[in-house]
C-alpha cells in the first residue's frame, strides 16, 4: 500500500510541477510581449565607451602581449579593474578626455540621427512603396510563368 500511496503522490507532486512549469513561462512571456518592446534599429549610434572601457581598449591590447597564454576574458577585466582602482586622477585624465570627447561625438550624431528620424516618416514611406513595387514585380513574374505553363497545355 505504501508503494501505492507513494505513486500517486508522485503523479500528483508531477501534476503541480507540470502546472507550474508551464506557468512560469507563459507568465513571464505574457509580461514580455505586454510592454511591446521596440525594434533596435541598426542607424541609431552607439553610445560612448566610459573612461574605463576606452582605458580597457589599451590594457586588453597590452594584456594580450603580456600574457599571450591567457585566454580568459574574466582575467583581463580583473587586471584591469585592479589597475584603474590603483590609478590616480591625474593617471586616468587621458582616458577621461578621449571619453569625453567620444561623448561629444555621440551627441552630434544623435542630433543628426534624430533630425533624420523626424525626417523619416516620408523615406519609411518610400522604403515601403519600394518593397510594395518589388513585391508587385514578383508577383507579376509568378502570373507570366503561369500564363507560360497554360500555353504548353
Amino acid at each position: 500500500m505504501k508503494g501505492a500511496k507513494s505513486k500517486a503522490e508522485s503523479k500528483r507532486g508531477d501534476a503541480k510541477l507540470a502546472v507550474n512549469k508551464k506557468g512560469t513561462p507563459a507568465t513571464k512571456g505574457g509580461r514580455k510581449t505586454g510592454k511591446g518592446k521596440a525594434a533596435k534599429d541598426p542607424n541609431k549610434p552607439k553610445r560612448p565607451p566610459s573612461a574605463f572601457f576606452v582605458f580597457m581598449e589599451e590594457f586588453r591590447k597590452q594584456f594580450n602581449k603580456d600574457h599571450p597564454e591567457n585566454k580568459a576574458v574574466s582575467a583581463v577585466g580583473k587586471a584591469a579593474g585592479a589597475k584603474w582602482k590603483q590609478m590616480s586622477d591625474a593617471e586616468k585624465a587621458p582616458y577621461v578626455a578621449k571619453s569625453e570627447k567620444r561623448k561629444q561625438d555621440y551627441e552630434k550624431n544623435m542630433r543628426a540621427y534624430n533630425k533624420k528620424q523626424a525626417e523619416g516618416p516620408t523615406g519609411g514611406d518610400e522604403e515601403e512603396s519600394d518593397k510594395s513595387i518589388s513585391e508587385v514585380n514578383d508577383e507579376d513574374d509568378d502570373e507570366e510563368g503561369s500564363g507560360e505553363e497554360d500555353d504548353d497545355e
